[in-house]
């Protein structure tokens, strides 16, 4: 059987088997170029072919973020910690700050009434919105009046505590939390803007 050198060319010869397949790139050497190496920041799939000394060199003097600003090599990393992806904020801040204003309130307070009277302006009015809102509000653990933000904190304790996952697949735990997801919409229609 004869080897070819591919399937469009001439079987090998008895001069090409001593013959470099690739010679590296680098000026005045003829060693074989084994080992790969980008050409630049922007073409990383373009490659020069080193021999290993001449490989090691290179990598040594390369540097990726040459003629760079610092903000630009600032961004990039930046952008490298998330895969280069956009990335958005998780929950809202607003709502974080508020439950903890709320935890300090409760923690501190003797009384816990805490400082509920400054948050009555984002509350709800104090008018009744009938009693399928007030059974909501108790199956949540809540009372009116109450604010949008705390009524969505509640619910995702609520949730995280009777999910039937967290509770080995318990029927009592789904049905209570079918029961927290009712209410939840009530509050929902009924405050959310």
């Amino acid at each position: 059987m004869v080897a070819l050198k591919n399937e469009w060319t001439e079987p090998f010869s008895a001069d090409d088997v001593g013959t470099v397949e690739r010679v590296c790139d680098h000026p005045g050497c003829n060693a074989e170029g084994v080992y790969r190496a980008p050409k630049s920041r922007t073409e990383l799939k373009d490659y020069y072919w080193f021999c290993l000394d001449h490989v090691r060199a290179y990598n040594k003097a390369w540097n990726y973020y040459e003629g760079l600003s610092d903000d630009e090599v600032e961004r990039s990393l930046r952008a490298d910690t998330v895969w280069q992806r956009r990335t958005k904020p998780l929950g809202s801040w607003r709502a974080r700050e508020h439950w903890l204003r709320e935890k300090v309130a409760r923690d501190f307070d003797p009384d816990g009434a805490g400082s509920r009277e400054e948050h009555t302006a984002h509350s709800s009015p104090r008018h009744s919105y009938g009693s399928d809102f007030d059974r909501a509000l108790a199956v949540l653990g809540l009372k009116a009046p109450v604010d949008w933000v705390i009524v969505k904190i509640q619910y995702k304790q609520l949730v995280k505590r009777h999910h039937p996952d967290a509770n080995g697949g318990d029927k009592d735990a789904e049905e209570r939390l079918k029961a927290i997801n009712h209410a939840y919409g009530i509050l929902k229609a009924a405050l959310s803007d």
